[in-house]
């Protein structure tokens, strides 16, 4: 069995920066992560950030990656990489599969969930086709490995994620034969539509995909219309020429562990849907579990590693490491700075969404 003051579930942005927060606090930290390396999404991220300074405006995810790399190695925090969290029970062990062969048993004082999202599938005749994969997939293929995915790609979903695969694609050198939405406005961010819309790829509102045909893999694409009620128009069907299909349907909170250690739910349709309730602090109904990231609702890189910042400080404190004074001094600074990133209307919408899952202390 393995001892540790503080385990982390997730070295993504949200778990690298509870991390380091933590350590900073001089806690003892073992952080896991089921990949081949740390990071999460942010080594996907080749565009730069916007937003305030604060907030890593300006810099690419990748480079803001890197920067918390560095300092969780200058730290001394301990990291398990191909390490799957498979079970947690008493609310203190965590059942740990190392390199697909051995197990091990983690007992921890306090844990930190920040195990991320799921891509969303969609599904119709042909989806299972070779070449049909979340936008997240393409992405790492683009990004990390340097695979090409396809030629002739159709991007399902117009919020941040579809535009912005969309773009990076074409950086790649492939080409986004279109960009559908069932809703009839479009989802993304209007910096990011932009830079696709200039490059000449046409955007469908209230369209999706009827069906994908090809033999061994996909070779084209029926797109159809979608009326007020998102029932498909018939006599509206167009074919298109693709080989993939990018799947940029939204994200699902992974919330299994959260489950089995007991937490209390709410259901939030807005944040991803069923979510560990949590408090300010972002302490879950469980007295020694936290959460941090898209486990406590989808929104940005950014909040992610600011609610990481809130768990490991507040971690620390239940630990011994920080003073309550200084904790609430921290913890009431890092909310200005949520607050801030959620502003605008998009924004206030995502405040009020997690009012559902905040107890004790809502902001």
């Amino acid at each position: 069995m393995i001892v540790t003051e503080l385990a982390i579930v997730g070295a993504g942005p949200a778990g690298l920066s509870a991390s380091i927060e933590a350590r900073r606090a001089r806690v003892d930290v073992l952080l896991i992560d089921e990949n081949a390396r740390p990071g999460g999404q942010l080594f996907k991220q080749i565009h730069k950030f916007f937003g305030s300074r604060a907030h890593k405006a300006g810099i690419r995810g990748i480079n803001i990656g890197t920067e918390l790399l560095r300092e969780s190695e200058e730290l001394g925090i301990h990291i398990w990489l191909k390490g799957e969290v498979c079970g947690i029970e008493n609310g203190h062990n965590l059942w740990v599969v190392r390199d697909r062969n051995r197990s091990e048993i983690v007992k921890a004082k306090k844990i930190i969930l920040a195990t991320g999202a799921t891509e969303n599938a969609v599904t119709f005749p042909g989806w299972d086709l070779p070449g049909v994969m979340g936008a997240g997939a393409a992405q790492t293929m683009i990004n990390v490995n340097r695979v090409l995915p396809g030629r002739k790609v159709i991007m399902l979903g117009s919020g941040n994620v579809g535009v912005i695969v969309a773009y990076q694609l074409m950086q790649a050198g492939a080409e986004v034969v279109a960009v559908l939405e069932a809703a009839p406005v479009l989802g993304g961010y209007g910096v990011h539509t932009a830079k696709v819309s200039r490059a000449g790829v046409p955007f469908y509102v209230s369209h999706t995909i009827k069906r994908a045909f090809g033999t061994n893999h996909v070779e084209a694409v029926e797109i159809v219309e979608l009326d007020n009620s998102f029932k498909q128009i018939l006599g509206t069907e167009q074919i298109l020429d693709a080989d993939t299909v990018c799947l940029a349907t939204g994200l699902t909170p992974l919330t299994e562990l959260a489950w089995l250690a007991g937490c209390k739910f709410n259901f939030v349709p807005a944040l991803g849907g069923h979510l560990p309730i949590h408090d300010d602090k972002m302490h879950t109904t469980q007295p020694d579990i936290f959460i941090a990231g898209d486990i406590s609702g989808i929104e940005e890189a950014s909040t992610a590693m600011e609610e990481g910042r809130l768990a490991g400080i507040n971690a620390a404190q239940e630990l011994g490491y920080i003073s309550e004074d200084e904790a609430k001094i921290r913890t009431d600074a890092i909310w200005d700075s949520l607050n801030s990133l959620r502003s605008g209307y998009f924004g206030q919408k995502r405040r009020d969404s997690k009012d559902l899952i905040l107890q004790n202390g809502k902001r």
